[in-house]
């Protein structure tokens, strides 16, 4: 996926963080970035921002957790776009039994519900063009259980429901990718209410590096693209040691007691 004029991505999240490097990332490819998010004020900050060589972006405000929203977002996704990048997520902090239910609901309606249904909206005219690409975000705790319940268990749904996509795709020209980050400089956890200033620097990585890995990952067809060196070393180790070795020590990096 090198640069691409007259082409056009689509970013939930793009308010912020992971979703908002994307936006300045496929910009710069000459990608028209449509930025979907909460935030309309800021969205236009990022749309203004990521501006280059004359090429306009798209600023569409809705909320995912909502069904209006997501309708929205899948209305816009049906027209046409050349790739997709589900950015949004939702992270909780509490006891699993503490937590309201209405909460935990709209957590998997942004991390899976949302995920599902924009990534079928857009899968259709993909296939019809026979090119488009999607990338999914979820973690690397998607990968093995043991920081957070149930938004381990959302992001382990994104890893299934993606590389469970790509076979299926084989020869469409369509392309999927999921992405599965360690811990990224950006507001997500201080929004959930998560304290990870005891965090070890080295287990840190900056959200404009995590866009780079992953298109260049996708460049080079891989449907799982994992940044970080040590997070890739420690992927590869983890099936390696008895599972509850391997939960331990997931738990102890990711402080899970705080969080759902």
């Amino acid at each position: 996926m090198q640069r691409s004029e007259n082409r056009v991505a689509l970013v939930t999240g793009a308010s912020s963080g992971i979703g908002a490097a994307f936006v300045k990332a496929l910009a710069l490819r000459g990608y028209r970035v449509v930025l979907v998010g909460r935030e309309r004020e800021r969205l236009q900050r990022n749309a203004d921002a990521a501006q280059h060589v004359g090429i306009s972006h798209e600023v569409m405000e809705a909320d995912l957790i909502t069904r209006a929203g997501r309708d929205a977002v899948c209305a816009r996704l049906e027209e046409g776009v050349d790739l997709l990048v589900n950015a949004a997520g939702l992270g909780l902090s509490g006891a699993f039994w503490t937590v309201p239910r209405t909460d935990l609901i709209g957590q998997l309606d942004v991390n899976v519900t949302a995920m599902m249904e924009t990534t079928r909206a857009a899968l259709g005219p993909m296939v019809d063009a026979g090119r488009g690409a999607i990338i999914n975000v979820s973690s690397i705790t998607g990968l093995v259980p043991g920081r957070g319940a149930t938004y381990a268990a959302s992001k382990a749904w994104a890893v299934f429901f993606t590389e469970g996509l790509a076979p299926a795709l084989e020869g469409t020209g369509v392309q999927m990718q999921v992405l599965c980050p360690g811990f990224v400089r950006t507001e997500f956890h201080a929004r959930a209410g998560i304290d990870l200033t005891s965090m070890s620097n080295r287990w840190w990585m900056e959200a404009r590096d995590v866009a780079h890995r992953s298109l260049v990952d996708l460049d080079r067809g891989r449907t799982l693209s994992i940044p970080g060196l040590g997070y890739r070393i420690l992927y590869g180790l983890l099936p390696k040691l008895p599972r509850h070795l391997g939960q331990k020590l997931n738990r102890t990096i990711g402080n899970s007691s705080v969080r759902s």
